[in-house]
């Protein structure tokens, strides 16, 4: 009479307990590792034989364009090799005709080996968007004209510590000397609350909800009172890390997730201007500018790496973990979910929310469409790299 009883227990606190154990295994999602390149073929990038690879063959001639005046044994970080080799692409690209989209895809196919990019296991990654915001703005603090935009401080102190032996030689860091100490610099809110003497007001904006955002971007175009239109760029950062504000709305509660997006931060900010500067706050990274001459209406300012950005074909990677001046492909979403995004982008910048293996900030432009397509882009996607053949048999030699 004991024994089925004792079946049933066993079943009930063993088998079942490991039968669940087992099932949470082999469906448990991977969990993301480090940096892993797989070589694949063209056939093997999602629409690569329709797609249109010239607007980035336009973006990787600027890239190549930087690269001229540098060193032969300059590097392109991570695994992107040096300079010397990427100067035989290079070359080909610049006496490429533009116009036959065919020829392009096969110079890109001849000269390139593609690789998928991978967080250890995981091949799925985030893919968002940014664009160059429209300021109004004078250099005279007036009127509606009050939230000023700094220069670069005179006292603020870059550190690279990669041309350092430490274990912190892949971070770059910021402050200021205090008693002969590298010490934090000012953050959003004390810059706020007190102003800063060490740098020189470029303008003041009209809008502290738009400059907030141009902080965001990393650029933006200003139109002045006097009727003067000039572009201002990244200059540098306090060394604070970046911190999303949409997440700090979520976590009071504010906005809820599946709601959030750029445009949700933007609405709540306008309705809500009693609390949206503490809220603002709550990202302690400030962003110092440079004024420039507008240039090429259609492209965007300089990024990163030096050159200015292409709309639809420049990303921001992580630096970190990738080479600057490397074409990628991406397959994704458009930002309203409903069609394919397969195209090729050239690595042309960065940000501080890039962060990781399988990430990528595309650049959508200048405008109102421009802004809508970044604000409503956050879709998932896989990421592939190309390299010159060489470069790539190294990056995944064992």
């Amino acid at each position: 009479m004991k024994r089925p009883r004792f079946i049933a227990t066993f079943f009930l606190f063993i088998v079942v307990p490991v039968a669940a154990v087992l099932v949470w295994w082999l469906t448990k999602p991977p969990v993301a590792g480090p940096l892993k390149l797989t070589p694949v073929t063209f056939a093997a990038l999602p629409d690569w034989a329709v797609s249109d690879p010239r607007p980035a063959l336009a973006a990787f001639r600027r890239s190549c364009d930087d690269m001229k005046n540098k060193a032969d044994t300059a590097s392109l970080g991570a695994y992107g090799g040096t300079v010397a080799n990427w100067r035989a692409v290079c070359a080909q690209a610049a006496s490429l005709s533009a116009h036959d989209k065919r020829a392009v895809r096969h110079f890109f196919e001849s000269a390139f080996a593609p690789l998928q990019v991978s967080a250890g296991a995981v091949t799925d990654g985030l893919f968002t968007g940014y664009y160059e915001p429209e300021l109004h703005g004078s250099h005279t603090e007036h009127g509606r004209y009050q939230t000023p935009v700094y220069g670069l401080p005179g006292d603020l102190i870059t550190v690279d510590l990669s041309k350092f032996p430490s274990a912190l030689s892949t971070q770059r860091i910021a402050g200021r000397i205090d008693d002969g100490k590298l010490m934090p610099y000012a953050t959003r809110a004390q810059i706020d609350a007190n102003g800063l003497k060490s740098a020189n007001v470029l303008f003041y904006g009209d809008d502290p909800i738009a400059v907030f955002f141009m902080h965001i971007q990393g650029s933006g175009r200003v139109v002045f009172d006097d009727g003067k239109v000039v572009r201002v760029a990244y200059a540098g950062q306090n060394g604070w890390p970046y911190t999303a504000i949409g997440k700090t709305l979520i976590a009071q509660g504010a906005v809820p997730r599946d709601k959030m997006s750029m445009q949700a931060i933007r609405d709540w900010l306008h309705a809500n201007p009693e609390k949206g500067s503490a809220i603002m706050e709550s990202d302690a990274s400030f962003v110092f500018f440079r004024e420039l001459p507008v240039g090429d209406p259609k492209l965007g300012a300089p990024g990163a790496e030096g050159p200015s950005l292409t709309p639809g074909a420049s990303i921001a990677v992580d630096m970190k973990v990738h080479p600057l001046g490397a074409p990628f492909f991406v397959a994704t979403k458009t930002p309203d979910s409903r069609g394919k995004l397969h195209r090729l982008f050239v690595a042309q910048d960065t940000g501080g929310a890039i962060r990781g293996p399988v990430r990528g900030d595309l650049f959508f432009g200048f405008g109102a469409q421009a802004q809508t397509d970044a604000g409503g882009m956050k879709q998932s996607g896989q990421l592939y790299v190309l390299l010159p053949k060489a470069v790539a048999a190294r990056a995944t030699s064992p």
